[in-house]
């Protein structure tokens, strides 16, 4: 029986599959918010240096 477990492998894409999405969302939401910091830094310098009305 644990041999016919160990064995198996028709469970193992699915997983990999599994790791390399968690991976991928992980690097998603990492360059997400380093791109957000940069933009919320950049408007921020622009809208201090405009001219005041």
């Amino acid at each position: 029986m644990i041999k016919q477990l160990w064995k198996d492998e028709e469970g193992l894409t699915t997983v990999e599959y599994a790791l390399l999405l968690a991976l991928v969302a992980i690097a998603a939401i990492g360059a997400w918010t380093a791109l957000g910091g940069r933009v919320n830094t950049t408007v921020s310098t622009v809208n201090d240096n405009m001219p005041s009305s």
